[in-house]
């Protein structure tokens, strides 16, 4: 079984910065993508960054810029570096693995618990 667990996150005012960490636990042969996600109230979950581990990441528009998604596939770990925070980056966010846990091919996507990033005005 996997599991993501996440830290980081809190309180900021905005134009402050945060860093988030998640790292995967248990039987991984191989890590597709890793990402980050976000879901404000009321409001439909969202791709924040994803990393392809190879190539580009892709971003969400309103954070271009801003955000900064990395990962340590030896370390099973992604990150992501905020900063200019703004108010509108209030939201739960959650990391996602998408892993290969027996080397068959079969990949399935995990989901961290989520952490609250909240950043005042």
């Amino acid at each position: 079984q996997v599991q993501l667990v996440e830290s980081g996150g809190g309180l900021v005012q905005a134009g402050g910065s945060l860093g988030l960490s998640c790292v995967a636990s248990g039987r991984i042969s191989s890590i597709k993508t890793t990402g980050w996600y976000r879901q404000a109230p009321g409001k439909q979950r969202e791709m924040v960054a994803v990393s392809y581990g190879g190539g580009f990441p892709n971003y969400n528009d309103s954070v271009k810029g801003r955000f900064t998604i990395s990962r340590d596939n030896a370390e099973k770990t992604v990150y992501l570096q905020m900063h200019s925070l703004k108010p509108e980056d209030t939201a739960v966010y959650y990391c996602n693995f998408v892993i290969d846990q027996r080397g068959t091919g079969a990949y399935v996507a995990y989901w961290g618990q989520g952490t609250q990033v909240t950043v005042s005005s």
